[in-house]
C-alpha cells in the first residue's frame, strides 16, 4: 500500500494525459481529409482507387496521448487488392513503387511541407505539429484461399494492425477492474507513455513496446490508479532484469530485435525512479507534499505540486470561516 494519491493521478490522467473530445475530432477530421486527398490524387493520376483503409497504432488503441508541441502521430493504413497493382507488364509492383504511387497522390500546393516516402508508410505534415502516417497494404486470396495482407516496407511483409489492435482492446476489457474512463488498463498504459515520453532526452521504445509491457505485467487495483501505476512499473521493471525480448502477442515475433539500447534505458530510468523518487510513497510517515513531490519529479511535470498549493489555499479558506456562527455546529 501506498499514499493515496488517486484523485490527483484521476485529474492528472484527465487534465494533461488523455485527449479532449475536440481534439480528438480534429484529428478525426486530419484522417478524413487525408483520405479524401488520397482518393482524389489516385483518381487525378490514373491510378487505382484503395479497396479499404484502417485505423491502427495508438490512435486506434486510444492511447494516443496530449502532446506539448502537437506531435500528434495518427495511423490511417491503406489497403490495396494486390491485382490492382499490377506493373505495365504484369507483375507485382514493388512495396517501394507502391508507396511512391500513395505520396505522388497526396502532393498538394498547400502543404508548406510536402508528403514523403518513409520506410514504412507515406508520412502528411501540418504546420501545427501534427503527421498522418499511411501505411500501404495489399491483400490478396492464396492458393489455399486464405485472405494474406502485406505491408509495404523494404519488401512485401505480411501484417495484420487490425489484430494488434483487437488484442489490446480485448486485454483492456478483460484485465480493467473498471468501465468509466477508457479503463483502468488503457489510463495506465497512457500514463506510462506519458512518463516516457516526458523527458526529450530520453530515446525510450516505441508505444507498442511499452503496451505489450503493461499487458504482461498490468497490476490491477479498483478505484487506485495511483496505485496501479505503481504496481505496474515495478513489475514491469523487475521483468526487463530478467528478460529483455518482447514478442508481438499476436504472431510471437521477437519486436525487441535491435531495440536493446531503448529497453536498457527504460529498465535503468524506471529503476532509478523506483529506487530514489517513488519510494517514498512506501513510507507509513508519507506526507502529501512528499507524495506530491514525487509524481511531479516523475512526470518532470508542475502539476502534482501545483495541488500542494491548492491543498494549502483551501484549508486556509476552511480556517478563516467563523465556525462559531454556524447553529448546526456542535460544541
Amino acid at each position: 500500500m501506498i499514499y493515496d494519491c488517486s484523485t490527483e493521478m484521476t485529474k492528472y490522467h484527465n487534465e494533461k494525459v488523455r485527449l479532449s473530445e475536440k481534439e480528438q475530432g480534429k484529428l478525426r477530421d486530419y484522417r478524413d481529409a487525408n483520405l479524401e486527398r488520397l482518393k482524389n490524387g489516385l483518381t487525378k493520376n490514373g491510378g487505382p482507387a484503395y479497396e479499404d483503409s484502417i485505423s491502427q497504432g495508438s490512435y486506434a488503441m486510444h492511447t494516443l496521448n496530449q502532446h506539448p508541441e502537437n506531435d500528434y502521430d495518427i495511423d490511417v493504413g491503406i489497403i490495396f487488392d494486390r491485382e490492382d497493382i499490377k506493373g505495365s507488364q504484369g507483375g507485382d509492383k514493388t512495396a517501394l513503387a507502391v508507396r511512391q504511387m500513395v505520396c505522388n497522390a497526396m502532393q498538394d500546393d498547400r502543404f508548406n511541407k510536402q508528403p514523403e516516402v518513409l520506410k514504412n508508410c507515406v508520412r502528411v505534415y501540418y504546420e501545427e505539429g501534427h503527421h498522418v502516417d499511411m501505411p500501404v497494404y495489399r491483400r490478396y486470396e492464396d492458393e489455399n484461399g486464405n485472405i494474406v495482407q502485406e505491408l509495404a516496407s523494404s519488401n512485401w511483409e505480411e501484417s495484420d494492425p487490425e489484430a494488434i489492435t483487437e488484442w489490446f482492446k480485448e486485454a483492456v476489457i478483460e484485465k480493467s477492474p473498471d468501465k468509466a474512463n477508457g479503463r483502468q488498463m488503457r489510463r495506465i498504459t497512457r500514463l506510462i507513455k506519458k512518463w516516457a515520453r516526458s523527458r526529450s532526452s530520453w530515446n525510450m521504445p516505441s508505444g507498442f513496446i511499452i503496451s505489450v509491457l503493461v499487458d504482461e505485467k498490468y497490476v490491477a487495483k479498483a478505484g487506485r490508479d495511483d496505485e496501479s501505476l505503481y504496481e505496474t512499473l515495478k513489475a514491469i521493471r523487475d521483468r526487463l532484469s530478467e528478460d529483455m525480448d518482447v514478442y508481438n502477442p499476436v504472431n510471437c515475433d521477437l519486436i525487441s530485435d535491435g531495440k536493446e539500447s531503448k529497453l536498457q534505458k527504460i529498465y535503468d530510468e524506471l529503476d532509478k525512479v523506483l529506487m530514489e523518487t517513488l519510494n517514498v510513497l512506501e513510507n507509513a510517515d508519507c506526507t502529501h507534499e512528499q507524495a506530491m513531490k514525487a509524481w511531479s519529479k516523475f512526470f518532470n511535470d508542475d502539476f502534482f505540486e501545483d495541488q500542494i498549493n491548492r491543498a494549502s489555499e483551501s484549508k486556509s479558506t476552511y480556517e478563516a470561516i467563523d465556525v462559531t456562527a454556524r447553529p448546526w455546529r456542535s460544541n
